[in-house]
């Protein structure tokens, strides 16, 4: 079935014959569930997910895959046991299966088993690493390269937040994701020291904050020209400051996601918009719409991390959202 057919060509109906909001919701349904069966197809007998279809297992599309299928399906109970398996002795978790180091997707994993209330220990380990991890401007040597000789890109290096991978500078999404699965494991035994991992990271986001508003992957301005931000940067960026309203660099970057919103093209750029701006209370509704028209056929949709991005922004306000951090 097409998209055009799932949401009942409501372009090209005559006025006083469009759709009723009740089969707008019915549509949006009926993606829901032709994502849910492609996502089904698409897992791997290691009960991973492949970004296009490889054998080489991604904990990114995996964790998502995880949070969007919902718990109790065998899927899903068979990618948490593939997460488990997969994550390293040191507590962390490889961009993909075969990789010798833990990096960036150690906090995606740790958001999927926040999600189960469940596998403290494995949970702990994460968080520990998590703990221990930082970006490069975290040590003396390159603290001081980055205030005395590499005067290039604009960004205060004693706000430090989390890498990509080891040995590499702080980046706004990576940082972002570590906040939120460590606030989320921590909501209600946070210690010192995770304590002060966030209020770090937060204050590196505050300070990387675009000029018109939102975020960049990384600094806000290089070789004193000041940085377009990006939608996806930008949206987990706020989902990780999302308890943190009171800055004006957050009710910019809203300011500027909202306005931004109605005219994204890419179908992962507005799931994670959604996702935003939900916890936000902004209205989402037309927006799922729209995002629901682009992946009705789920055929154009080969990244299997896309699927499940898009599938949890069409559940907001049906599911308990995954990225959402208790007050």
């Amino acid at each position: 079935m097409s998209a055009d057919a799932l949401l009942g060509n409501a372009q090209d109906a005559p006025a006083g014959e469009m759709e009723s909001d009740s089969q707008k919701a019915a549509d949006v349904g009926s993606v829901i569930n032709l994502l849910t069966e492609l996502l089904l197809k698409r897992q791997l007998r290691s009960g991973g997910w492949s970004f296009f279809g490889s054998r080489q297992s991604s904990i990114e599309a995996t964790s998502l895959a995880v949070l969007a299928l919902g718990f109790g399906a065998h899927a899903q109970q068979s990618g948490i046991a593939h997460l488990l398996d997969s994550q390293r002795p040191d507590g962390g978790w490889p961009a993909f299966i075969g990789d010798s180091e833990s990096c960036w997707t150690t906090a995606l994993a740790l958001c999927a088993l926040n999600a189960t209330g469940d596998f403290e220990l494995a949970r702990k380990k994460a968080l520990h690493w998590l703990d221990a991890e930082r970006g490069r401007e975290a040590h003396w040597l390159w603290r001081w390269k980055f205030k005395t000789v590499d005067r290039n890109v604009h960004f205060d290096p004693d706000k430090y937040g989390w890498p990509w991978g080891p040995g590499a500078a702080s980046w706004v999404m990576p940082t972002a994701l570590s906040i939120i699965a460590i606030k989320q494991y921590t909501v209600c035994n946070r210690d010192d020291v995770s304590d002060q991992r966030i209020r770090v990271g937060i204050q590196m986001l505050l300070g990387r904050g675009c000029v018109g508003g939102g975020w960049n992957s990384g600094n806000s301005v290089v070789y004193g020209v000041p940085l377009l931000p990006h939608v996806e940067t930008t949206a987990i960026a706020l989902l990780a400051l999302q308890d943190e309203e009171g800055p004006p660099v957050v009710r910019a970057g809203l300011a500027w996601l909202r306005n931004r919103a109605a005219s994204i093209e890419s179908a992962e750029s507005l799931a994670w918009c959604i996702l935003s701006l939900f916890v936000y209370r902004e209205p989402v509704e037309q927006l799922k719409r729209v995002l629901a028209t682009k992946v009705g056929e789920g055929l154009g949709v080969q990244n299997a991390a896309t699927v499940a991005t898009a599938l949890l922004a069409l559940k907001c306000g049906e599911i308990i959202h995954p990225f959402v951090v208790l007050r």
